[in-house]
This record gives C-alpha cells, sequence and structure tokens, in this order.
C-alpha cells in the first residue's frame, strides 16, 4: 500500500497540495513537497471528514480529497533501479526530492563556476559541459525549449576557452553571494525537470552505479536496497578503504550461520553502514549512519524527515 506523508515528493503530492488548496486548507507553494504545511492541511481535511488523523495520505484519504478509490502509484516505481537510487541520493544530498533533486544549483562558492544537478557536475572540473553538450546534440528540440533565445549564448560558452566559460558563469551570478540570477536559473530548474536531461544525468551517473553493483559482488550481497546503500557510499563517502573492508569481513564471519537469505542481507549492510560511517569524519559520523542506516533498515528518519524505501522509492530486498 502506498502513502504519501512527511517527507514524499513528486507529482502525486503536488495533486494533494491542488487540492487542499482548492479546499482553503493549503496556502503554501505547490512544490510537490510533502512538508509540515502539507501535513497539517492533511490533518485539517481528515478532522473536516470525521477521519483518523495522522497527516499522511492513505487510501481513504485519497478517497476522500478525490472522490475516487484509484490511489495513484507513484510515478517513480515505474523507474529503473538506477534512476531510483540517484533520486533518492539526489534527496539526501539536497534535501529535495524528485523531480527537484535534479535541479538543484549552486554558484561559485566553492571556485567551480556552477554547479548542477543531482550530483553538482561543474563546470569548473568540466563535468557539466559534456551534460550540456549532449542534451543540445541529442536533444535539440528541449535545449531550444528551455533557452530559447539565450540556447546561441549557451553553445557559444560551451564553445569558448575555459578561462572565457568561467568569466561567463560568474557574470550570470551575485558577485557575493553566488546566487545565480534569473533568467539563467529559472532556466535551470526548467531544464533539470526534463525527462531528456535527467536521463543524461542518471547516464553521468552510471560509473558510480556500476560501481556500486561490482562492491555489493565484492560483500556478497544482492538486493536492490544493498545497491543503493553502496551507490550512496559512492556518491557521500567515494569509497571503503581496505581497512574498514576488513573489520567489515571479519564481522561478517561473527554472524550466526543459521540466518535466513533475507537476514543476513540485511545484518551484513547494517554491518558496513556502521563501520563506513565510523570512518566518516568525526563531524559528520552520525549523519552518515543515520542516512545509511536508513537505507540498509528500509526506512528510518534522515534530516528530520522519515524515509520509506519500498513505498517511496521502490528499492526492497528483491535481488538487483
Amino acid at each position: 500500500m502506498f502513502v504519501y506523508r512527511l517527507g514524499s515528493k513528486g507529482e502525486e503530492v503536488k495533486r494533494i497540495q491542488e487540492r487542499l488548496a482548492e479546499f482553503g486548507l493549503y496556502r503554501g507553494p505547490v512544490d510537490g513537497d510533502y512538508g509540515g504545511g502539507t501535513m497539517a492541511a492533511v490533518k485539517a481535511f481528515q478532522k473536516r471528514k470525521r477521519l483518523d488523523i495522522d497527516g499522511s495520505v492513505g487510501p481513504d484519504t485519497w478517497a476522500k480529497l478525490f472522490d475516487t478509490d484509484e490511489m495513484p502509484r507513484p510515478a517513480i516505481l515505474d523507474e529503473g533501479l538506477d534512476f531510483r537510487c540517484l533520486a533518492l541520493t539526489g534527496t539526501f544530498e539536497t534535501n529535495t526530492g524528485a523531480p527537484d533533486c535534479f535541479c538543484a544549483i549552486s554558484g561559485d562558492f566553492d571556485d567551480q563556476g556552477l554547479s548542477f544537478g543531482v550530483l553538482q557536475w561543474n563546470f569548473g572540473q568540466g563535468s557539466l559541459q559534456p551534460l550540456l553538450k549532449d542534451l543540445i546534440s541529442q536533444y535539440p528540440k528541449v535545449a531550444q525549449t528551455v533557452f530559447q533565445d539565450e540556447l546561441d549564448v549557451v553553445v557559444a560558452a560551451l564553445a569558448a576557452s575555459q578561462d572565457d566559460l568561467m568569466r561567463f558563469v560568474r557574470s550570470i551570478q551575485h558577485p557575493v553571494t553566488h546566487a545565480v540570477n534569473e533568467p539563467w536559473r529559472g532556466m535551470a530548474k526548467a531544464l533539470g525537470r526534463t525527462p531528456e536531461f535527467q536521463r543524461l544525468q542518471v547516464k553521468a551517473a552510471g560509473v558510480v552505479f556500476r560501481k556500486a553493483l561490482a562492491m555489493c559482488k565484492e560483500y556478497g550481497l544482492k538486493s536492490e536496497r544493498a545497491a543503493m546503500l553502496m551507490f550512496d557510499i559512492g556518491v557521500q563517502n567515494g569509497a571503503i578503504s581496505d581497512l574498514v573492508k576488513a573489520r567489515i569481513q571479519a564481522e561478517f564471519k561473527r554472524l550466526p550461520a543459521d540466518l535466513d537469505t533475507a537476514e543476513s542481507e540485511v545484518r551484513k549492510m547494517q554491518i558496513i553502514a556502521n563501520r563506513r560511517a565510523e570512518a566518516a569524519n568525526p563531524r559528520w559520523v552520525e549523519d552518515v549512519r543515520a542516512r545509511k542506516l536508513a537505507i540498509a533498515n528500509g526506512e528510518g528518519v534522515v534530516h528530520g524527515v522519515r524515509v520509506d524505501l519500498a513505498s517511496q522509492y521502490g528499492i526492497t530486498l528483491a535481488a538487483f
């Protein structure tokens, strides 16, 4: 059963917000982000309709909201595992869900000119240019729709020298806060919401995803959830050192021999989550631990928001 609750993201949440607004119960942004304002509005609606007041939209609340028993399956569940892994890590990294995690943008605070997307591809390291060039060559109509009269400027900037490119991207930002100016910020957001550029981001993240699958095999793991754990380690932490690996494998050997397949998989992921967290910068150990254990356990609280991998992202203990 699918339930939309605090922390849920996506187009279905936008529908809920729009409907609550029609009832005069929600006055916040229709942004597809199920935050405290949406939860409060849902509770008010449930009270009005004499439903159980839990602030979540399950089948009963959905039926009263939309006068239908047909509750939609979250669209993200129909995407490939690589897309879903990138979207969940993007939610952790940007504190926004899909599709907005694909639109994350930051200026030149780190001397990289401009960074964009789930994994913050940037101009300084030359990782963003290939994505934009692929968009223009593979999806010219999308590029024209997004950039309109500025498309020629984008093409010229991508063909310019690195110094000229960096001067250009810095010229479209606030000189102190590095906030990207309009219309460029809005166009970037529009770009990140297109399925075509989301696919290009998934493709660009493929090297991390393939490494995650290889790490699963290295540690004897087979589930989608394990692939998600290793992918998140690859993005947030880079890798697992030989010393940490030795500690993990030593703990694996001490696991009871009579564990069933699912329990063994979860216990191994918990060990990996804890040991990799303890190897992080001391300042971030507990943040890393909460994030990794939420994946290992299939649910948890990350940055104050409850995450459920199965219902929100379709990531389970099924084999990848």
